[in-house]
């Protein structure tokens, strides 16, 4: 894995290196050179004695020994090539920029298997293939432009594919922001984005080491080592935001239950990220933005004064605020007004006018600094028409930052008619942020992004009870009485209920149970389309009747009953989703799931507090806290009931999906009316 040879390597050789800058094996070893490598650098080319002033070895096995070997040849000549290094030259990184391997052909894939395998046999460790290469304040070995600022207080940037992390650091650098890594990992063919975050956990270093991460991520293979490191590093002071693009044919495949059609992998990522603490990105601009909110003062509040000379902007930047959540709160201060020019505002936007001065800029930073304490931060606004120069205020902007106790934003958006400014701005280790609008909504994403879940505690269940129970049965549904046996197992409340398939053993259970009684088919997915749900059944002529009638219904092979109960109806199910196991959601119930849609999911292991937090997520939550009159749901019972059926898959993991819909609830507690639950044991193992 990760080493000291790839991480500063004392010598570095170019394989296949070229005068020809336009190729990789050219521009790898020219970036090398710019940017002042100060280890030993060599070079190898069969054609060359000579390439951009560095002797040139035509045969590799004439090099000296080297730490970290750049391939830049074809795919065929890279497993001997590899197998030289590792085994006579104590070569033990390597970064191969190479295309032509798994991501092209099967051929391709069984190179790169033997290269694993050789570097794997040395302990060493590979970046790559197909990718562009990395970097570090010690060494620039990529083949592509740009070539940021690389500072240890920079960003870490890990990103599954190559060009895409290109345009990112062009989206980012431009607006000031630093790196102090890049890895681009290509095929992961031993290393992908998972193994370099785990490198960075366990080296962190809390006097040295960066505290933003940024990811692109094409492919999670390791969801349970991406959740482990990330929520390690930001517990440990760290920020982390990511990009997860594509979405597998998994997430489309049609689904048997609520649950299966509601959850999909992109959830299942959303769930993750959650868990871990990552603020989840859709574009590289969005990265970049929340990128350099990190590298600010954090905010602790929601409470936001937009200080500004320009009004437009200011409202523009309030409605991001407000629709995301975050406040912009008034403010009233004669004593600061008396300070400004006349028509100036304090109200929040705090409004200074095109005339105002450094100065005026300065008593409104302190005031909210020192005097307003409904202001965790502030977000400065501040461009220029192009009459004068604005050095000043640029100035004042960055001592404020340096000595106030709350962040400050800068937007500043004259990009054109004060560069030389914001460069000057920028060069004091600044960064600005260009567009109000997308500033705030990154603001507002990074604020209401939850910290890392912790370690989940989970109910007591009846283990054994679960695994006799499914090890006794078939791939497929269960039947309404080992669903029974597994809610009794789980301790989940379930309803009193019989299964019948005659018109007297009907009749005999509804008396049993007691009128009124409910009447559902079993089989049908969708029960209430096919008439297959009858309420409020209150003699035994009519439990005969309706028992004939359904039982007649397609795929029916027998009738529930339940008693008539009162509440809410809620929904709690699972679903396992490959690679991050059991997927776990609630919301409202019975129609309301399919027309509202209204859910939130937390991947297993989900502890009562977590499934609180769930239940409070949701959009309809008023609706369960009790509104109008109406009887609220027992939300300590909820969430009990959701960790509950997270520990019952955590003893099945053959659970497929599962759906408790609806549970009733009350203020008194909640009770399992319906539930379905499918088992697929190949798909545990």
């Amino acid at each position: 894995m990760i080493n000291q040879q790839l991480i500063n390597p004392r010598s570095i050789v170019v394989i296949g290196g070229s005068n020809d800058i336009t190729k990789p094996g050219g521009k790898v070893l020219k970036n090398l050179i710019d940017n002042n490598y100060s280890g030993k650098l060599y070079v190898t080319n069969p054609k060359e004695t000579e390439i951009q002033g560095i002797k040139c070895y035509q045969n590799p096995e004439e090099l000296p020994e080297c730490d970290l070997a750049i391939l830049a040849i074809a795919a065929r000549f890279c497993p001997d090539t590899v197998e030289l290094l590792a085994k006579t030259k104590n070569t033990r990184a390597f970064i191969i920029l190479s295309a032509g391997f798994h991501e092209e052909s099967e051929a391709g894939a069984k190179l790169e298997q033997q290269i694993v395998e050789t570097i794997n046999s040395v302990n060493g460790c590979l970046i790559g293939p197909n990718c562009i290469g990395v970097m570090n304040p010690n060494h620039a070995s990529v083949f592509t432009t740009p070539i940021p600022k690389l500072d240890p207080k920079g960003v870490d940037f890990i990103s599954g594919s190559g060009a895409t992390a290109v345009f990112i650091m062009e989206s980012a650098m431009p607006n000031g922001l630093s790196f102090s890594s890049v890895y681009s990992v290509g095929n992961s063919a031993q290393m992908g984005v998972e193994e370099v975050l785990k490198y960075l956990d366990e080296n962190f270093d809390p006097e040295n080491s960066s505290r933003v991460k940024l990811l692109y991520i094409e492919s999670i293979n390791k969801p349970d080592l991406l959740l482990k490191h990330a929520s390690s590093l930001i517990k440990k002071g760290c920020r982390i935001a990511a990009i997860k693009s594509g979405s597998s044919t998994a997430g489309s495949r049609a689904a048997s239950s609520h649950t299966g059609a509601l959850a999909s992998s992109d959830s299942a990522v959303d769930a993750l990220f959650r868990k871990a603490g990552i603020v989840r990105c859709y574009g590289r601009e969005e990265l970049a933005t929340v990128a350099a909110i990190f590298m600010h003062k954090p905010l602790t509040g929601k409470n936001i004064a937009i200080i500004t000379h320009a009004g437009g902007p200011a409202v523009m930047l309030t409605d991001a605020l407000s629709n995301n959540g975050l406040e912009v709160p008034h403010i009233e201060s004669p004593e600061l007004l008396a300070k400004l020019l006349p028509g100036s505002s304090v109200a929040n936007p705090i409004d200074f006018l095109a005339t105002g001065t450094a100065a005026n800029l300065g008593d409104i930073i302190d005031y909210c600094d020192n005097t307003f304490d409904q202001v965790d931060a502030m977000a400065v606004i501040f461009g220029s028409p192009g009459l004068t120069e604005v050095y000043d205020v640029y100035k004042l902007l960055d001592e404020k930052m340096s000595t106030c106790r709350k962040p400050i934003f800068p937007i500043l958006p004259s990009v054109i008619n004060v560069k030389n400014e914001i460069d000057y701005f920028l060069s004091m280790g600044r960064i600005n942020f260009p567009d109000e609008v997308v500033f705030g909504n990154a603001l507002a994403k990074v604020y209401n992004t939850p910290a890392p879940a912790n370690e989940a505690q989970l109910p007591d269940v009846d283990i054994n009870t679960i695994r006799k129970t499914i090890e006794s049965e078939p791939d497929g549904y269960l039947s309404p009485e080992k669903v029974q046996e597994l809610l009794d197992a789980a301790g989940i409340p379930r309803a009193g209920e019989a299964v019948v398939t005659h018109a007297d053993e009907a009749r005999a259970a509804a008396e049993k149970l007691g009128y009124p009684v409910v009447m559902k088919v079993v089989g049908p997915v969708h029960k209430s389309d096919v008439g297959g749900v009858v309420l409020n059944v209150n003699d035994p002529e009519t439990v005969e009747l309706e028992f004939e009638r359904m039982i007649k219904i397609k795929d029916t092979t027998a009738i529930l009953l339940q008693p008539m109960l009162s509440g809410t109806q809620i929904f709690a199910g699972a679903k396992s989703e490959p690679k991050f196991g059991h997927m776990i959601l609630c919301g409202l119930g019975g129609i309301f799931i399919e027309v509202l849609k209204d859910v939130q999911s937390a991947l297993s292991p989900v502890s009562v507090e977590e499934a609180g937090e769930m239940i409070r997520n949701l959009k309809s939550y008023k609706i369960i806290q009790g509104v109008r009159g109406q009887e609220g749901v027992n939300e300590v019972a909820f969430a009990d009931a959701i960790s509950r059926l997270s520990a019952l898959c955590k003893a099945a993991p053959e659970i497929a999906e599962m759906d408790i819909n609806p549970l009733l609830g009350n203020s008194k507690g909640v009770v399992a009316v319906d539930a379905r639950i499918r088992i697929e044991k190949q798909a545990a193992d």
